[in-house]
């Protein structure tokens, strides 16, 4: 499923009803995760064609791993698989918010925590420091 290009007009880009994803120079597309029933924020990944069809489709969140360069079913190791309830798009199609329900025990973060923001940066006198701000 090939997503048509984006329109030239502005207009229809942010208002018309043409889902036309913005996919960066490395065919990525940035995009959030959130719990559905909480809101919180889960994590941070991003996307390329193949995952964002794959997502559509099956309705289970799937993600390009960067590190690995590989496509990348959220949940196929960890048990941790998300079930997609609603995907958004901003306002010019370059990031997505997924509103997931989080199977497994929940935990996003492949740390072990629920969230992959679980730490807090705050200024010192000695520069920036990061400190645990949820488990």
């Amino acid at each position: 499923m090939p997503f048509p290009p984006a329109p030239a007009d502005k207009k229809l880009l942010e208002e018309g009803d043409v889902f036309t994803p913005k996919f960066d120079a490395h065919g990525l597309i940035v995009c959030v995760t959130t719990e559905a029933s909480s809101g919180e924020i889960l994590m941070l990944a991003y996307m390329n064609e193949l995952a964002l069809e794959k997502t559509i489709e099956t309705g289970v969140a799937h993600y390009w791993s960067r590190s690995r360069g590989e496509l990348w079913r959220k949940g196929d190791t960890s048990g941790q698989v998300q079930e997609v309830v609603e995907m958004r798009v901003d306002c010019d199609q370059d990031a997505l918010l997924l509103r997931v329900n989080a199977g497994g025990d929940g935990k996003a973060c492949h740390t072990g925590r629920k969230s992959c923001f679980y730490r807090k940066v705050e200024n010192s006198d000695a520069g920036p420091r990061l400190t645990f701000s949820i488990g």
